[in-house]
């Protein structure tokens, strides 16, 4: 048998079963296509030997002919074919069947191959040589992804709709809109979610909500900020470690990545992750096979979906070299970002009444009438930088409320908390200063554009979304008022009392 896959090695236990019931893999057709014999048998044996319903090609071109006639739900593609390349394949597929899973078989330590497929648009990749265990744990986690993205409601009702879930996700403005429908389409699915923003836009709390919206709900959400720990325990409490690992490892311990068996495990700040660690997670979500520190063997098979966060450019961390390109192309499966407060002012007054009534509610007697912000306070906080974000305007709330009175009206010198630096202050009081190294005519545009969206902003709050009044005050008309809105994409409902 080809050293490419081992067919005589025992498959592990039934972790890569328990994913997917034998009558959904029947379903399930797949092609594998590779024009090497040995590997077409072997994948053969063991999907079929599954209950898939599998099919092999050995030529490029016959397979480019099957894809323009029939439809499969999962594709194997040997990478480095004669004639007809492996990327052209994916190509053609994404084109006529974008909802096709594709992995994408690479040759030995190939790393670079997998990521340039996975850029190419495939689910995955699988590196030569494989065993039937790498295999079977693969496409059973796509045969999963494809099951349950099958199964789920359509969010028609949902889609382009901002509603408040719990209390984690407030606001109306497009961009949130837009991450937001992101999600919730990807929730049900295993797809691993990526997701940047600066520090305080909500990075966990989004993550919390992906996983109450998944089909994991139900299990365990784990987070692990890679930051927080040095290197040596971060390992350990993830892993997991073997009774005399260490000085102090007493007894056998199980990792974080066990905990979370069948759900959700979060990895935020993944960019201060220490390279040997990275190597290690590589293998999890490669195969799903994790070993304890101390350990000499595999401990543990984990189904376990993964979500990041960086508040890093992820481009500088790859070209800074303290990411691995093939993590992070397998973890950014579905890349979010989160905007910053700065960049969504027509949210503010919606987090505002959150806030307020939230924080009264926790601190003060019930039945009495929470504080009000006059429309002055209310100007300050649009026209704030935040350069902490929501997590800023969430303390600062909380700060006027637990010093107001019943039914209060919140003078804007209460404001003294917010201590702007030099960095965000500007000379003309709109926000963050402009880069003066900018050609003129970017950095004039520029400063239009943010005196456009914050006098609007103000604006509009200050009427309570009364647009008739807005273009009153404004001495324009409707018509210039709307157009401007829609430039900058602020919503009226936003302001509306």
């Amino acid at each position: 048998m080809d050293d490419n896959i081992d067919l005589q090695e025992p498959i592990a236990d039934d972790a890569e079963r328990v994913l997917v019931a034998p009558e959904d893999r029947a379903a399930i057709r797949i092609l594998v296509v590779d024009d090497e014999p040995s590997i077409l048998e072997s994948c053969e044996t063991v999907l079929s030997g599954e209950g898939y319903d599998c099919h092999v090609e050995r030529r490029g071109e016959e397979a480019l002919r099957r894809l323009k006639g029939e439809t499969y739900e999962i594709v194997l593609i040997d990478q480095n074919m004669p004639q007809v390349h492996g990327l052209d394949i994916l190509a053609e597929l994404r084109k006529r069947n974008p909802d096709c899973l594709a992995i994408v078989m690479t040759g030995h330590a190939t790393t670079e191959d997998g990521v340039r497929a996975i850029q190419a648009g495939a689910w995955d990749y699988l590196p030569k040589p494989f065993t039937a265990t790498q295999l079977l744990v693969l496409i059973g986690r796509a045969a999963f992804t494809l099951l349950r993205s099958q199964k789920v409601a359509q969010p028609s009702q949902r889609e382009g709709l901002l509603v408040e879930r719990g209390t984690t996700i407030l606001g109306v403005s497009a961009s949130m809109r837009e991450a937001v429908a992101k999600a919730l389409k990807v929730a049900p699915t295993g797809a691993s979610v990526f997701i940047t923003g600066e520090s305080g836009t909500g990075k966990e709390l989004f993550a919390q909500y992906i996983h109450r919206e998944s089909r994991r709900s139900r299990k365990a959400f784990v987070a692990v900020n890679c930051a927080a720990l040095p290197g040596e325990l971060l390992e350990s409490e993830m892993f997991g470690h073997k009774r005399g690992a260490f000085t102090g490892a007493i007894r056998d311990k199980a990792g974080l990545l066990e905990v979370a068996d069948q759900g959700t495990f979060f990895l935020d700040e993944l960019a201060e992750m220490p390279l040997p660690i990275q190597a290690k997670l590589l293998r999890v979500l490669q195969d799903g096979v994790l070993r304890r520190v101390g350990s000499e063997k595999d401990d543990a098979v984990v189904d376990v979906r993964f979500i990041s966060a960086t508040n890093r450019e992820p481009e500088e961390a790859l070209q800074e070299g303290v990411l691995r390109h093939d993590l992070y192309f397998r973890l950014r499966v579905v890349p979010i970002h989160l905007p910053s407060l700065r960049d969504r002012p027509e949210d503010i007054p919606v987090l505002i009444r959150h806030f307020v009534d939230h924080f009264w509610k926790r601190h003060q007697l019930p039945g009495d009438e929470p504080p009000r912000l006059a429309a002055e306070t209310l100007d300050a906080l649009i026209h704030y930088p935040w350069p902490g974000n929501v997590r800023e305007l969430q303390n600062v709330i909380e700060n006027l409320v637990v010093l107001s009175d019943p039914d209060e009206e919140i003078p804007a010198d209460r404001l003294s908390i917010l201590e702007q630096s030099p960095e965000m202050a500007s000379a003309n009081g709109l926000g963050p200063a402009i880069d003066l190294r900018m050609p003129f005519h970017d950095a004039k545009q520029t400063l239009v554009d943010r005196f456009e969206r914050e006098y609007l902003a103000n604006l509009i709050a200050r009427t309570g979304g009364n647009m008739s009044e807005s273009a009153r005050q404004a001495g324009i008309d409707r018509t210039t008022l709307y157009r401007l809105m829609d430039k900058h994409r602020l919503a009226r409902e936003a302001f509306a009392s």
